[in-house]
């Protein structure tokens, strides 16, 4: 294994990647200062705590900074050439795990609250009001933290220094080193869980459609449902695609016939631009479609400049 992280830290600054670490830190500190702002929007206004889709967007939010945070930490601790004990490692991409799959479950979600709203919507308070949400998304946090919690045991289990230090912190490397015969398991959880949300999101816009289609909002080229649709779409393929390009990462990292260099570019890539991405853009999208958001944004805004105008008078 150390053998392997020295071929990867050799590469990565072989490679001069480090131009992609810097616009990558600088959008990722963007986003951590933006994310806050709408989280607070949510937090102070009682109206939006009562509503299930504001309870999404909050818990998108928060597993989009915690992973954030920790993906920050790899990047900076990669680039400076600083070793951390393997614990720390193993635990930030636990963390890191958890963060990105609670959030690709919450946006699935999100396209569920949509479809009930629309297709039941005498009904939907009953089916989804904000006490059954909460408690869902409690159960969504334990379920996306069940897989890797087991993995990072079986890690502790099976290693043999426990006071290690690694020169790369990469949940690649992570996952690919486990010291078990079979790690089948690791490429079946992450492709069965993708595949079942891109299911569940298909099948529910493809209903959107059937049950809308007759009353004509689709009819003009810039509606509102259109545009949210795209808006939707475009978000939801940055977030999946991420996570097939990891799944792909997994099946190249054995293969004798794909360069070194490749698999670090194409993880470097990943973690720099892909997975950033959706998270940049997600605070301007939910702030710009939801105007519940922006208004009270606006009236935060307007509360506290009269203090101050009130001041200098």
């Amino acid at each position: 294994m150390l053998d392997l992280e020295k071929k990867w830290f050799e590469s990565f600054h072989k490679l001069h990647l480090e131009f992609l670490i810097i616009p990558a830190v600088v959008i990722t500190l963007a986003t951590l200062l933006a994310n806050p702002v709408l989280l607070t929007c949510i937090c102070l206004s009682r109206a939006l705590r009562q509503e299930t889709r504001y309870l999404l967007v909050a818990n998108t939010l928060m597993a989009d900074m915690l992973f954030l945070i920790f993906n920050l930490t790899t990047m900076i601790y990669n680039t400076v050439r600083a070793q951390i004990p393997w614990r720390v490692c193993e635990l930030i991409t636990a963390v890191s795990v958890i963060a990105y799959c609670c959030a690709i479950l919450t946006v699935t979600l999100m396209v569920v609250d949509t479809y009930t709203a629309v297709r039941w919507p005498l009904q939907y308070h009953d089916i989804l009001p904000p006490a059954r949400t909460r408690r869902i998304l409690v159960g969504m946090w334990v379920l996306a933290a069940v897989y890797p919690f087991i993995v990072l045991i079986l890690m502790e289990i099976h290693r043999s220094n426990s006071h290690e230090k690694v020169r790369v912190c990469l949940a690649l490397i992570s996952f690919s080193f486990l010291q078990i015969k079979d790690t089948l398991g690791i490429h079946i959880f992450f492709f069965v869980a993708a595949i079942i949300c891109a299911i569940m999101i298909c099948y529910c816009y493809v209903r959107l459609y059937m049950v809308t289609r007759t009353q004509g909002i689709w009819q003009s080229r810039f509606s509102r449902a259109r545009v949210t649709l795209l808006a939707h779409a475009v978000l939801l393929l940055l977030y999946f695609a991420p996570g097939f390009v990891f799944i792909v990462e997994l099946y190249l990292f054995d293969r004798k016939d794909i360069s070194q260099e490749l698999r670090v570019w194409i993880n470097t890539a990943n973690v720099c631009v892909f997975m950033l991405l959706p998270r940049a853009l997600a605070p301007y999208l939910y702030g710009m479609r939801y105007r519940e958001i922006s208004d009270t944004l606006l009236i935060l805004v307007q509360r506290n400049r009269r203090p101050s105008q009130n001041t200098v008078s």
